[in-house]
């Protein structure tokens, strides 16, 4: 007789905030430069960290402020980041409503996490950066994504429709990956789209520091129809160079911020203490290196704009922000098939696909990278495009 085989059941199934996260994510993991790799892939500034911010994390260690900081943060970090805001809100900012947090990501996901239940309906442009789908995917949350218009701002027909029964709204300006910047007008026309409603806002700034529009930067805190519904989340690493401290920080109506806290304080506890005092050493003397980056950028973004315009098939963007090109190509081929080819020829770039399904058909660029590899990333580019012809 043959032996009797039994099946075992599996000792280990993923959660199911795994399954949903997985099954709605869009994201993809792109190399940084090395070797013969040229990577226009990466959202991460290439200067150093500012000497004095070193310094001061050099001076922390040496006091010896290696201790559990505060769960909410540091109190001067909090206290400079009040002052701060309230020049930019117009209106009295407490530091009891700021909660220091590791790094932008976190921030994001304390305060999505902390607003979405399961069936909650959240909106978000599209396209947009990938992670808040797959947090709000985590959370259980149905994401609801709204196509932008050709010029790639809101389209705000589209937006009225969606918004209806909305829980909340979630967008970054300027933004990742269409580098545009929304303007007081639009802001004020989501202000009064909201008017009356319960929906809660997301603003996520991180590249505030970076728009060359010529006009000053509006932030959604600065609106009075929006600001008392707005979670503010911003982070120290793209003004400051300082993507890998990890530190961010999140600012909202006191209810929003307590739960955010009780999410980030579960998740991570509090963060960094010298990594804090880098931080506000950044807030206090940095300006004139955030301004000599920005700059940079720019003159970067023209001339990456430059190379690319010479590219048959291409059809640029016109970044207002951040650091990012989002070009269309003409090519009947998928964004991550063409992203694979491009590698081959020695340039790595983001799929526009990652960034939502209106985002198909394009390329997202950084022009974080120096002048050289930019120059040299686009002609491989070009490069690569001609072979796929």
């Amino acid at each position: 007789m043959p032996p009797t085989i039994t099946t075992q059941p599996p000792l280990f199934a993923p959660a199911e905030a795994v399954a949903r996260i997985a099954a709605a994510s869009r994201r993809t993991q792109q190399p940084q430069s090395k070797g013969d790799l040229v990577s226009l892939a990466m959202g991460e500034p290439d200067f150093d960290t500012p000497p004095s911010v070193t310094e001061a994390a050099h001076a922390s260690l040496r006091a010896g402020r290696t201790h559990y900081s505060p769960l909410l943060g540091e109190p001067a970090l909090r206290e400079a980041l009040a002052d701060k805001l309230t020049g930019i809100a117009g209106a009295p900012v407490s530091a009891s409503d700021i909660l220091i947090t590791q790094g932008g990501t976190a921030g994001l996901a304390a305060s999505i996490l902390g607003i979405v239940d399961p069936g909650d309906k959240v909106v978000i442009p599209d396209p947009t950066y990938s992670l808040y789908a797959d947090l709000v995917s985590m959370a259980g949350g149905t994401v609801v994504p709204v196509p932008l218009a050709p010029d790639l701002h809101w389209d705000l027909d589209r937006l009225a429709d969606a918004l209806t029964g909305a829980k909340l709204f979630v967008f970054c300006n300027p933004s990742n990956p269409t580098g545009i910047v929304h303007s007081r007008d639009e802001l004020d026309a989501l202000a009064t789209l909201l008017d009356g409603t319960s929906t809660i806002v997301i603003s996520d700034e991180a590249y505030s520091d970076l728009d060359y529009t010529g006009r000053p930067f509006t932030s959604t805190i600065s609106i009075d129809g929006l600001r008392d519904r707005t979670v503010y989340c911003q982070t120290f690493s793209k003004s400051y160079a300082m993507t890998g401290w990890r530190v961010g920080y999140l600012w909202g109506p006191a209810p929003l911020i307590q739960a955010s806290a009780r999410i980030h304080n579960t998740f991570n506890g509090s963060a960094n203490t010298v990594v804090q005092d880098a931080a506000l050493a950044a807030v206090q003397s940095c300006d004139e290196d955030v301004a000599r980056m920005r700059a940079a950028y720019e003159r970067r973004g023209e001339i990456m704009r430059t190379e690319l315009a010479a590219i048959p098939g291409l059809t640029l963007s016109a970044p207002e922000g951040a650091f990012y090109q989002f070009p269309r190509y003409d090519l009947d081929v998928p964004s991550v098939e063409v992203v694979a080819a491009l590698r081959t020829h020695g340039v790595a770039v983001r799929p526009g696909s990652e960034f939502g399904a209106r985002g198909e058909g394009h390329l997202r660029l950084s022009y974080a990278a120096s002048e050289e590899s930019i120059t040299e990333g686009v002609r491989r580019l070009a490069r690569g495009l001609s072979a796929l012809r």
